[in-house]
């Protein structure tokens, strides 16, 4: 895992570029700190920061190959590299290292854009072409990997793991994007290619760009689409999906613990981490390591749960105790390491400290497991929706209207609804607003003129339902899951948090071969309605603890409605003070200051997470501003 950077230019002398990749390496730092490096070639200056994983003794970067042409700066992990390994000596090339970096090099130089659609993996990497004068850029198929890019007047090129090493070139201002305010407060997150700033993109998930002669051209190539009409066999019966589940889950596993450091895993009470370490304890060799969080607070901790799976599964556990308290002293740290505002991440911040310090430089996580086998509200959710929307706009348009303007009114639960229903044009629409978070009405009221001048409404995409015009809602659900909620939000927010400790956070679940042989099978074998991720208990039954399936299932949350209303408070009057709330420029501070009022009355104990969005955005905001 690594912070890749780079410059191109032919306006700005060598030395300049150089001075300002040397600045984004060092905002990288946490990224990788085993080594350092950049070069330049002729218009091409390329930075990286590495935290060594596989052949830790060898694979600096910027690499090159033997005959000049090609150098390449990487960030991630290529799993199936022994394979391409073989494949491309069986072509003619030697390699010198046992690191996937060299092999990723071989595959560019060797296939150019067609190595891409080979690789099984998560990644972000750079490769320039020093005859062609040609970047390439590249990011992994479901965005496990950032990569950040900004176009200067002058033709110039700058990119980066990170946004904050973006600024710290001192060539990219740090200009906040009202249209991205807004889109932050439709989903928790900016969702790609926006990016808070103005400016600056991000490329998207299965997205490729090749930069030439001062131009940067964006394409696509690998979508869910290609995932949905792969060249795969479905099963027959419920019994063979399960036995091929299995199969996968194994086959997954076993790739993703693969490493020249230690690998750990974080672990829940719940199904998801827990299935996890029980493969990777069938692997056998040392004894696991395993991390988890608890809570002094009664109903929220899983600290018992966790500790009885370890005991079961015969990992060594480690527990850390995490207070209201304590991410109020570190919420300053926390907030400077944010790329991007977001309303999630702490548990993970906490979790991959502690897994970094327990002496692991890998962990495994359970994410993506409810975005492939129903765990979410939003499976039972959509269905409901879509069978009553017909009766919906059998209804007069004159009373639909009015009553759209007093929901719009209405209590959080009724916003929504009021949003659901105008906008809940297809399938695809239905899933992608479950994950709306302030609804259209919400959002209007809460920016200020200034900002309302840029004020951008954000309908919910179609693009699904091209692509998949016959898929049934729950892989409709699915496909919006992973490619909204867990690529902007989950993904993106791992990446941040577990790198600003050093450690790689692997995710087994979003594994190319797994999603794609998930995506052919029926959904009966899928998903059970009111049975969430039955299919994925089934595969693994044989080696989860007796009464992990029985005990009464809780959704992880941290306190936060508590917290808030005690050693957060202070964090939370100072952001939502008028002089702080009219220092951002953005928001209405009368707005703000009755929406604080009102989650302080009240006893709705979901709306914490709009009420600290809200103001760690404006901590954001004013952050950059001063």
């Amino acid at each position: 895992m690594c912070g890749i950077a780079g410059y191109i230019s032919k306006t700005q002398p060598p030395v300049e570029r150089a001075s300002a990749v040397a600045r984004m390496n060092a905002a990288m730092q946490h990224r990788g700190p085993d080594d350092e490096g950049a070069d330049t070639w002729g218009e091409a200056t390329l930075g990286m920061r590495r935290l060594a994983i596989f052949d830790p003794a060898h694979g600096h970067q910027p690499m090159s190959t033997a005959d000049g042409r090609w150098h390449i700066v990487f960030n991630g992990a290529i799993y199936n590299f022994h394979a391409l390994r073989k494949e491309l000596e069986a072509a003619g090339r030697s390699f010198h290292t046992e690191c996937d970096t060299e092999v990723l090099l071989g595959a560019v130089a060797h296939w150019g854009e067609g190595a891409l659609v080979r690789l099984r993996g998560m990644f972000a990497f750079a490769a320039w072409d020093a005859h062609e004068h040609i970047l390439l850029l590249a990011r992994d198929a479901f965005g496990i990997k950032p990569l950040y890019v900004h176009t200067t007047a002058d033709g110039s090129l700058l990119f980066a793991s990170e946004l904050n090493a973006l600024l710290a070139s001192g060539r990219v201002p740090a200009a906040i994007d009202p249209q991205a305010v807004s889109a932050y407060l439709s989903y928790l997150a900016v969702p790609a290619p926006q990016t808070i700033y103005r400016n600056v993109q991000s490329l998207r998930p299965g997205e490729y760009a090749v930069w030439r002669a001062g131009r940067l051209d964006i394409k696509t190539y690998w979508t869910l689409r290609d995932a949905y009409s792969a060249d795969i066999t479905p099963c027959r019966t419920q019994a063979e999906f399960t036995v091929g589940l299995r199969a996968q889950l194994e086959d997954t596993i076993r790739t993703h613990a693969v490493a020249d450091v230690p690998v750990g895993a974080f672990l829940s009470g719940g199904l998801d981490s827990t299935a996890i370490v029980a493969l990777m304890t069938r692997l056998g060799g040392t004894r696991l390591k395993t991390f988890s969080l608890g809570f002094d607070e009664a109903g929220y901790s899983e600290a018992d749960d966790a500790a009885a799976n370890a005991r079961y599964l015969g990992t060594a556990h480690h527990a850390s105790v995490l207070t209201g308290q304590r991410v109020a002293n570190d919420l300053g740290t926390i907030i400077a390491a944010l790329d991007q505002p977001t309303g999630d991440g702490i548990n993970t911040y906490y979790v991959s400290a502690a897994a970094r310090a327990g002496g692991v430089t890998v962990a495994l996580s359970g994410l993506g497991a409810d975005e492939l086998f129903g765990g979410y509200p939003s499976f039972r959710n959509v269905p409901r929706l879509a069978r009553w929307l017909p009766v919906w706009r059998m209804l007069p348009g004159a009373l639909r209207e009015a009553l759209l303007a007093r929901w719009a009114r209405g209590d959080t639960r009724r916003r929504k609804l009021a949003d659901t229903l105008r906008h809940g044009t297809s399938s695809a629409a239905l899933a992608l607003l479950q994950r709306r978070v302030f609804a259209e009405s919400t959002r209007r009221s809460l920016l200020n003129s200034d900002a309302m001048s840029a004020y951008a409404v954000h309908p919910e995409e179609d693009a699904l339902a091209g692509w998949f015009p016959d898929a049934d809602l729950f892989f409709m659900t699915s496909a919006a899951e992973l490619r909204g909620y867990m690529a902007d939000v989950l993904l993106r927010d791992s990446d941040v948090m577990s790198m600003r400790h050093s450690l790689e956070l692997r995710v087994p679940f979003v594994d190319l071969p797994l999603v794609t042989w998930l995506a052919r099978q029926p959904t009966a074998f899928k998903y059970t309605p009111g049975q969430p991720k039955s299919a994925l208990a089934d595969a693994v039954r044989d080696l989860l603890p007796p009464d992990l399936l029985t005990r009464p299932k809780r959704g992880f949350t941290l306190p936060f409605a508590q917290w808030m209303r005690g050693p957060l408070k202070p964090f939370l009057e100072d952001a939502f003070s008028a002089g702080s709330v009219t220092s951002s420029g953005l928001f209405s501070a009368e707005a703000v200051q009755a929406h604080w009022r009102r989650f302080l009355a009240g006893t709705d104990s979901t709306e914490w997470s709009r009420v600290w969005s809200l103001a760690i955005l404006i901590s954001f905001v004013n952050r950059r501003r001063a």
